[in-house]
């Protein structure tokens, strides 16, 4: 669902490239851990693979057709990521104006899928998430641990082939941290999707199924 090949990404007038060559791949279904010290670019690299931000060069294949996300234009970097990739972030990013629901409904919406589909998709994944019956809440009447299963059911409800998620239990105490890392991997699973999980946490690289550690030198 993912292979990155040649990838460079270089600030302006920076010293030293961010990452040089780097070369992996994420299979179908399967869920990697992306660890490294501060600083060392694992934010920059996630981004690349979103198309937020522009690589040097090298190539970032996405989903069942393979396509490059760095050779795309504006217009065709949002479809696919409309499509294609999900979110889970660690500042949850639940807008606080929307109803659960329609948080929910915001990748629907991007990606074309039919309203009439919308309810029924919602409901269901609320209900895997132990959030059945919040529909209709308001994001600031809601905990962080219940803001952070919101924003997992967000980034699962279009079906995407990749979720992208940045320190995805890092505003969370221990045990709401666990809960919701193990419903994270439960259900990217149960979806048959594939994940990227850039994380400082050691407890949660070793849940996933792959560590990649990315350090100045590339990654290992």
């Amino acid at each position: 669902m993912l292979t990155v090949t040649h990838l460079s990404k270089r600030h302006p007038n920076a010293a030293r490239a961010v990452f040089d060559e780097l070369a992996f791949a994420v299979a179908a279904g399967e869920i990697v851990a992306l660890v490294g010290e501060s600083g060392v670019g694992k934010s920059t690299l996630l981004n690349c693979i979103a198309g937020l931000e522009p690589a040097d060069r090298g190539a970032i294949l996405i989903g069942r057709e393979a396509q490059d996300i760095v050779r795309l234009d504006e217009t065709a970097r949002a479809a696919l990521r409309a499509a294609s990739i999900g979110f889970v972030f660690q500042a949850f990013h639940v807008l606080p104006t929307l109803t659960v629901a329609q948080n929910i409904a915001v990748p629907l919406l991007l990606s074309g899928v039919a309203p009439g589909e919308h309810p029924a998709r919602i409901e269901a994944l609320l209900a895997r998430v132990g959030l059945a019956g919040f529909a209709q809440r308001w994001p600031p009447s809601l905990s962080g641990g219940e803001l952070q299963r919101v924003a997992i059911a967000r980034a699962l409800v279009h079906r995407p082939a990749l979720i992208l998620a940045d320190e995805p239990t890092g505003n969370l105490d221990p045990r709401t941290a666990d809960e919701v890392l193990a419903l994270l991997l439960e259900r990217v699973r149960e979806e048959h999707t594939s994940a990227l999980i850039v994380t400082h946490s050691q407890h949660v690289a070793q849940r996933c199924d792959r560590i990649l550690t990315l350090t100045p030198e590339g990654l290992q």
